[in-house]
């Protein structure tokens, strides 16, 4: 059985995930802002409550949780989309709290199991935006770069630990949801290479992931992979 930390977990991907492993017999340690109440029963799953955006504080409070465990895997689930518009519209302010959710939470988190634990593989979902850039996710996709390269420059200085930027594909979740239903898809193209899909399912997608985590290993450490494209 294996001890897996998984950040966002209040619902989408990470729930799904969360919910997989623990059917599956292993022991799930989750941080996020929401309690899965579907886990309330399961004596495999412990819940740190924390709003990833409160990055000056993460390291400190994050430590009593992990600290003296081994974890086989973490999967940094957790992440942020802002604002759907351009980047001249995106203010700096906004800029920060993105890159706060989706890179520098990473980092201090990163940091604090670098110290007080023991880490066996790290895998962060990221995204095709990272790569691609689209019209109005600006900000979410130079957030996702600065990730990968994050992960990437970790693999190097860690070469102990497993280190892979993952693109998951297209998932049902809310943070989907916040693109598409909001969104003039004549305005912004993603919105319709979103819904044109192939869109998972969160527990389909979940299933997937999880043989392809085991799969990483195999690769190179700090690569940026994505699922759809894995041979």
């Amino acid at each position: 059985m294996k001890n897996i930390l998984i950040t966002g977990v209040g619902s989408g991907l990470g729930e799904a995930l969360a919910e997989a492993y623990l059917e599956r017999g292993d022991t799930v340690y989750a941080i996020g802002r929401t309690f899965p109440q579907a886990f309330n029963r399961s004596p495999k799953f412990f819940f740190f409550p924390y709003d990833l955006q409160e990055t000056f504080l993460l390291k400190e409070t994050i430590k009593p949780f992990v600290q003296g465990h081994h974890f086989d895997l973490v999967i940094l689930n957790a992440g942020a989309v802002g604002e759907i518009q351009t980047l001249q519209e995106t203010n700096n302010e906004d800029m920060r709290r993105i890159f706060d959710i989706n890179c520098w939470a990473n980092k201090e988190l990163i940091d604090t199991l670098l110290a007080y634990a023991t880490v066996k593989q790290v895998v962060g979902i990221s995204s095709g935006a990272a790569i691609n850039g689209y019209k109005g996710m600006g900000a979410y996709a130079v957030s996702k770069a600065s990730f990968n390269a994050l992960l990437n420059v970790y693999a190097k200085e860690t070469p102990g630990v497993h280190f892979t930027a993952l693109a998951p594909g297209i998932i049902d979740t809310p943070m989907l949801h916040e693109i598409i239903d909001y969104h003039d898809e004549n305005e912004y193209p993603i919105v319709h290479k979103l819904k044109e899909g192939p869109i998972q399912e969160a527990p389909i997608a979940a299933s997937t992931l999880i043989r392809t985590f085991d799969e990483l290993l195999h690769y190179e450490s700090g690569q940026f992979l994505d699922v759809r494209t894995m041979k």
